[in-house]
């Protein structure tokens, strides 16, 4: 299998603490790019865990449609900054962030005071603007979870009335893009590509970290067909009828008959049906008169056997 090379030709860091890698991989088989593109990219978008708000708890309000007294933001605006808040939480349990200020202050993501578990990675993101004279007062939920998840309308009615439940994005990603070139090759050689990954975050984890992890997801999910064997399953011999096994005893046959089969290993009905007429004429002393009592026997109870055994 072609040997290929990831390289970082780009990274940069905007002023909202976002991060955007662009990634070289190559060379690859005609086909191989298409397939590691899509499926890192799908991994990327939708299957890395991350951190986000999920509730917001403001004092004196109990539904996202009021306003604050001396906030310059409504309460729809105030939760939709604290949606948009880029966090990092290491913790796997519901962490809770508290906001208490006078105003005149314009409060933003750094006033918010989480435990050492949680790292806020934009800062200088506005929350809300408090004239002189007035207060604001918040508790903020974060928790960690895998895409998008909108709030549960039936649930609501079991949380608190003043908890004000958000749906939350988790996905640390905020977009990926990539491009396929081919490369030069030798004359009559197959032809070679390369794959360009372009990996934007919301900067709570770098776009290696994000490529890596996407990566590691890729090979637990493929590592099982590895590993396939083809179980050949072994058929279930039918069990035997109950004809099958009356004991040679009861059919009633001649002494004559009845020691020769005995001598042959023969004790039941079902050891009688492996054989056929011309089986039972090859018994040691069996003559026909014999196998003819077998045979009606063997028809009194419905069971009958061939004439001649069957050729292989």
């Amino acid at each position: 299998m072609l040997q290929y090379q990831i390289d970082r030709i780009d990274h940069q860091i905007s002023d909202d603490r976002s991060q955007t890698g662009t990634f070289l991989i190559g060379p690859l088989e005609r086909g191989q790019a298409t397939t590691l593109g899509n499926s890192l990219r799908r991994v990327l978008m939708g299957g890395l865990e991350g951190s986000a708000v999920t509730a917001v708890r403001i004092s004196g309000i109990n539904h996202e449609y009021a306003t604050i007294p001396g906030v310059r933001e409504d309460v729809l605006d105030i939760l939709l900054n604290c949606k948009q808040l880029s966090i990092n939480s290491s913790n796997p349990e519901t962490e809770i962030g508290r906001l208490v200020v006078n105003g005149p202050m314009e409060v933003k993501a750094n006033d918010i005071q989480f435990s050492s578990q949680v790292e806020i990675v934009d800062g200088e993101k506005p929350i809300a603007t408090i004239q002189e004279g007035h207060n604001l007062e918040l508790e903020i939920h974060v928790e960690r979870g895998v895409g998008y998840r909108p709030v549960d309308r039936r649930n609501q009615e079991t949380t608190a009335i003043d908890l004000l439940q958000i749906d939350a994005v988790f996905m640390p990603v905020k977009r990926v893009n990539f491009t396929i070139d081919e490369t030069a090759v030798a004359e009559g050689a197959t032809g070679r590509e390369r794959l360009t990954m372009e990996v934007v975050t919301d900067g709570s984890t770098s776009p290696d970290d994000a490529i890596a992890e996407a990566a590691n997801q890729l090979i637990e999910l493929f590592q099982p067909l590895a590993t396939v064997t083809m179980v050949e399953e072994i058929p279930e011999e039918p069990e035997p009828s109950p004809e099958a096994q009356i004991p040679l005893e009861e059919l009633n046959l001649s002494v004559r008959a009845y020691n020769c089969l005995k001598r042959a290993q023969v004790n039941s009905v079902s050891d009688l049906m492996g054989f056929s007429y011309e089986d039972l004429l090859e018994i040691k002393n069996f003559g026909s008169k014999s196998a003819d009592e077998v045979i009606e026997a063997l028809e009194r109870i419905g069971i009958s056997i061939p004439q001649s055994r069957t050729s292989v």
